[in-house]
């Protein structure tokens, strides 16, 4: 059996999801497991697909990053997987777990992916320190905090927090906080 999961961030991104989907139902998914949710948060859709799958089953992502956080997170899937004879399927890197050259072309390309957002990682660090160092980071004027009397009303009238950052130009975590500090 074929089973799909399917993952973005937030709500707004409604269009990804609904692509994601599309995608696996062409590519014959039986049952698609679907959420929208921050890689960092719980994933209770996930958990219920890897509780769903059965041995011979296999696992399909459009891609990996809809998948794991990281690649001590996507071994932990894996492994997970595994010790029910599940297959894991990533679409867009045309890897296939059921074989043992599919396994080898995840692990190098996990292990690099990783390389290169601590490489990033780093350079965005060094660069932060010099512009520190030289006086040119200050960090950027908190323009929220002035707009909470206008998030506060916005909230007020109905509005959704996505439509007041939206509007405000500011953060949904700003309009969080702003209406949190009014409570």
């Amino acid at each position: 059996m074929l089973i799909g999961y399917a993952r973005t961030s937030t709500l707004e991104q409604e269009a990804g999801l609904d692509a994601q989907k599309r995608d696996l139902e062409a590519l014959g998914c039986d049952r698609i497991f679907s959420e929208q949710t921050s890689s960092v948060a719980s994933r209770k859709a996930l958990e219920e697909a890897l509780e769903f799958v059965r041995a011979g089953d296999t696992l399909i992502v459009t891609k990996l990053d809809r998948l794991a956080r990281n690649v001590s997170h996507m071994w932990e899937i894996l492994n997970r997987l595994e010790a029910k004879g599940v297959a894991l399927r990533i679409v867009n890197m045309g890897i296939d777990t059921s074989t043992p050259t599919g396994k080898l072309m995840l692990n190098v390309l996990g292990g690099v992916a990783q390389f290169e957002r601590e490489m990033m990682l780093e350079r965005q660090r060094e660069g932060i320190a010099r512009a520190k160092a030289e006086g040119k980071y200050k960090g950027r004027k908190p323009t929220a905090r002035a707009k909470a009397p206008e998030v506060r009303a916005l909230h007020a009238e109905g509005m959704t927090i996505g439509k007041i950052a939206t509007r405000l130009g500011i953060g949904k975590a700003s309009v969080h906080r702003a209406l949190k500090a009014g409570a």
